[in-house]
């Protein structure tokens, strides 16, 4: 029998389930003992790695594992080995960050040694009143190839180092003793076309049960049906009974507001089902539909949030308690009027963004993935690509609280590797693991209202196969098996992917760099929602400008720079005009995912190798130097370690290109930006064109207060050009109109030479738990407080109080210097410092910036618990 029941304030119950961090204290070392060989190689130990996750693979009989115990002559696997000469670390780790940086790594994975194998211990007590109990080792991610012991005892393993993933530790642990956990992790090299980090670099949990629970992500929360008088909530629960008995027990569900800051508010609505026979071991499954009257509905302007708490009883006895956050809203998308969110037309403003943390590296951090969202909101955004994998679990929770749209996305291969020469990426595992991988992916995270769609592929390379096509439609069958309620989608670069039936496998479909295609497509598709799934790509680096100028998308190469006129990308790729005439031309179009929100690290096209001819140079002893190279050893090397298809640079300093997005996507924000810099005292004389971008429909550009001429954006024009602007020294100003009337002015002005530096905190106050951090910008600039726009110098960074420096950076995509280190060059003017508190000390911390000959410069920041 189900009740539903409406009611104000009712205090949920205790429960008997702990979630407990469990990052701290484990030990660290690179490689195997000796005489381990290939033992472990995944190709070897498949008959005990695929047996893991049964529960993924319905409907196939679950494997067993051969005799024996799996690394029992490993000594790291065994508890009485002597791990205490062990690095000591917590978790989230990425092991790649820490360098060094080596010219001869490979640039598309950042020149970073991120790959080969690692082991983690951790020792840990598991109390006797634990006993009855189920526990489980939750962990968010690690890269990659993960198998886990518990005192000497093979529990299991997951290759995909992208995935979350759960394993029952029961069955070996000791209670009132010590035990030993052992992870081993294997990063084949040639396995990623990007850096993808090393480590245990996501969170790691410790979650006690009743041995009747909530099974792993064992609720789904739908939204039926929503209307402003009322909305239908539908709850099925999992109840997984891991006794060797029977239960027979009543599940309730209680539906609270959650506020801005996830704290729980008044209760909505309840039910209760009572009964629910479930044998042992078995699971059993319990459903509940209930009403929200007036519901406040989740969407990006206003993303409130619900909370659904599961109890399940037996006897009376509260056995568990399982919350389950999300939010009452309805999707859908449109062939002929792309998307909407409740109803209400949203275009989608997105970006693709791979994994890493800048000089965090692939480490998860709050507060950065926090940091970044702010950035692109700032800019207009409204959307995320998860490219090309599963996200951390921490960044849709922040997309649910701050109001963005998610294409959550799983392979970046399916069976055709990308990696011809090694066949290591995600196609080495395909077979045995992408239903585990695609069913984890989904049940995890399709209780988030911000996620819109399910992406099963990016560019892979089945597209254009009658067999890709069934491979396709199975991913597809599979995600909507776990939830109907979301279309499926592909990144597809093929374009006769829109023709040759593979679109038939999806509910919409995405094109990357195909703004001319869009028309053809939707005349071929009528029924079909067209979307641009990965556009642009234009590449540039922030502050840098080369001379002349040309609209060829190949040009704008320097110095192993790109130019920041934003005219320039990659053969497959267009300068983000190009995409938006597209867009305007087919308004049917739903919106687009940019490559890329933010650089990152690997792949710095167009410098993915070294050269074999001589490049430009705008330093005349380093065209020396490189031509003396090229004679020499035949190659100029390549420092180029990190990406330039960054709106925003590695640092997270918005490049131009910032500002023609914002000036698209946010309308009515006054806004005009001028480009270049205005300090070129070897152009004097020189045609130096200056281009503004604006949310007005017309500017009037000014050089020394004498007027250049006033211009109007025609139809498919989205900055405005002075290409025949000779160069002074002095002041540019522009003055934007709207609708003929003043709208928004720049400047940009000559500076004095290097005086002082300047810092600024994204945040001055923190909490002191170890984890939250800020961001401190460090400006050099000139004697009137101008930033400098091509001041390179060297920076020392000294800090005093209960914190410390955990990276620097300064958004350059060849500079070798250690994130760790506390020193950096500027870029451009620029450098970053980020700060974080000792964890559990409240107080002061004081950072200061010294270089020689400026100004020096500090600032404060409160740490709290």
């Amino acid at each position: 029998m189900t009740t539903v029941l409406f009611c104000n304030l009712t205090a949920a119950p205790a429960s008997p389930r702990e979630r407990l961090s469990f990052n701290s204290d484990w030990r660290f070392i690179k490689g195997d003992p000796p005489g381990t060989g290939d033992t472990l190689k995944y190709e070897n130990i498949k008959p005990w790695v695929n047996a893991t996750g049964p529960e993924f693979a319905p409907g196939i009989p679950p494997l067993k594992r051969p005799e024996g115990t799996l690394g029992e002559d490993v000594a790291y696997t065994q508890p009485n080995f002597d791990d205490s000469g062990w690095r000591k670390l917590s978790v989230p780790h990425d092991w790649g960050i820490e360098g060094p940086f080596k010219q001869e790594y490979p640039g598309s994975t950042g020149k970073l040694p991120w790959w080969g194998v690692a082991w983690y211990r951790k020792h840990f007590q598991i109390p006797t009143s634990d006993q009855g109990r189920r526990v489980f080792l939750d962990v968010d991610g690690a890269m990659s190839y993960a198998n886990v012991w518990v005192n000497g005892q093979y529990v299991g393993g997951w290759p995909f180092g992208y995935a979350s993933w759960s394993l029952d530790l029961t069955p070996h642990l000791k209670y009132g003793a010590e035990n030993v956990l052992a992870i081993r992790l294997d990063n084949p090299e040639q396995s990623s076309r990007w850096y993808p980090g090393g480590g245990i670099y996501r969170n790691v949990w410790l979650v006690k049960t009743s041995p009747v629970h909530v099974g792993q992500w064992g609720t789904y929360v739908t939204t039926p049906e929503v209307t402003p008088p009322a909305a239908t909530v539908k709850i099925q629960v999992k109840v997984a009974n891991e006794a060797a008995t029977g239960a027979v027990v009543s599940v309730k569900n209680e539906i609270y507001e959650l506020d801005a800051n996830g704290r729980r508010g008044r209760q909505v609505a309840s039910s209760s089902t009572d009964a629910v026979s479930i044998a042992g071991p078995a699971t059993g499954n319990a459903e509940a539909t209930l009403a929200v009257k007036n519901p406040r509905l989740w969407s990006v302007e206003k993303p409130q949030r619900y909370l659904a708490v599961t109890s399940i009883s037996e006897k009376g006895k509260l056995l568990d308690v399982y919350e389950t956050p999300f939010g009452i809203r309805k999707i859908r998308f449109n062939p002929d009027k792309g998307f909407f969110l409740n109803d209400q037309p949203v275009e989608l403003y997105g970006f693709c963004n791979h994994h890493d943390l800048g000089a965090l590296g692939a480490a998860i951090n709050t507060r950065a993935l926090e940091r970044q969202i702010e950035i692109l909101k700032e800019m207009g955004g409204n959307a995320i690509r998860t490219s090309h994998n599963p996200p951390a679990p921490e960044l849709l929770d922040l997309a649910d609280r701050m109001g963005i749209l998610i294409m959550d996305e799983a392979f970046d291969a399916w069976a055709a590797s990308k990696q011809r020469r090694s066949q290591a990426d995600y196609a080495r595992i395909f077979p045995d693991w992408h239903e585990k991988d695609w069913r984890a992916q989904v049940r995890r995270d399709r209780n988030h209202p911000s996620v819109i769609l399910w992406s099963s592929g990016n560019e892979v390379r089945e597209q254009g196969s009658p067999e890709g096509h069934k491979i396709s439609a199975r991913l597809t069958a599979i995600a909507h098996e776990e939830d109907p309620t979301r279309p499926v989608t592909v990144g597809c670069n093929n374009v006769q992917a829109a023709f040759n039936g593979f679109q038939k496998t999806l509910g919409v479909f995405g094109y990357n760099y195909k703004p001319k295609e869009y028309g053809r497509a939707h005349d071929a598709n009528p029924g079909l929602p067209i979307y641009g799934s990965e556009t642009a790509s234009c590449i540039s680096s922030r502050g840098e400008y080369f001379f002349p100028v040309t609209d060829d998308k190949a040009g704008g190469l320097a110095d192993f720079q790109m130019s920041s006129y934003d005219l320039y990308a990659p053969p497959w790729a267009t300068p983000p005009d190009w995409e938006f005439k597209g867009q305007d031309e087919f308004p049917f179009v739903a919106g687009e995912f940019v490559w890329t929100g933010f650089d990152y690290l690997g792949e710095p096209t167009p410098y993915n190798a070294d050269r074999t001819n001589l490049l430009n140079f705008t330093d005349p002893a380093e065209r020396a130097r490189a031509e003396k190279q090229l004679q020499e050893v035949g190659r100029i090397p390549t420092p180029s370690r990190s990406s330039y298809f960054g709106i925003v640079d590695l640092a997270g300093f918005p490049k131009d290109r910032f500002y023609l997005y914002q000036s698209r996507w946010r309308p009515d924000l006054p806004m005009a930006h001028i480009l270049p810099h205005w300090n070129w005292p070897d152009r004097v004389g020189q045609v130096t064109p200056v281009h503004v971008y604006t949310s007005g429909d017309e500017a009037e550009l000014f050089l020394n207060g004498q007027s250049l001429g006033r211009k109007k954006k025609g139809q498919y024009e989205y900055r405005l050009r002075w290409d025949e602007v000779v160069y002074q020294p002095g002041e540019l100003k522009v003055a934007a109109y709207k609708n003929g009337k003043p709208w928004a002015e720049d400047a940009m002005k000559t500076t004095g030479p290097a005086a002082a530096l300047t810092m600024k905190p994204d945040r001055d106050r923190i909490q002191a738990d170890g984890k939250d951090l800020s961001f401190v910008k460090v400006t050099v600039t000139d004697r009137a407080g101008l930033l400098v726009p091509r001041s390179k110098n060297a920076i020392r960074f000294e800090i005093e109080g209960p914190g410390e420096i955990v990276a620097t950076d300064n958004g350059d995509a060849t500079s070798f210097e250690s994130f760790q280190a506390p020193e950096r060059k500027a870029f451009n003017g620029l450098a970053l410092v980020i700060v974080r508190a000792q964890p559990g000390r409240a107080g002061t911390i004081k950072v200061t910036a010294k270089s020689d000959g400026l100004t020096a410069a500090s600032t404060t920041i409160k740490a709290g618990k």
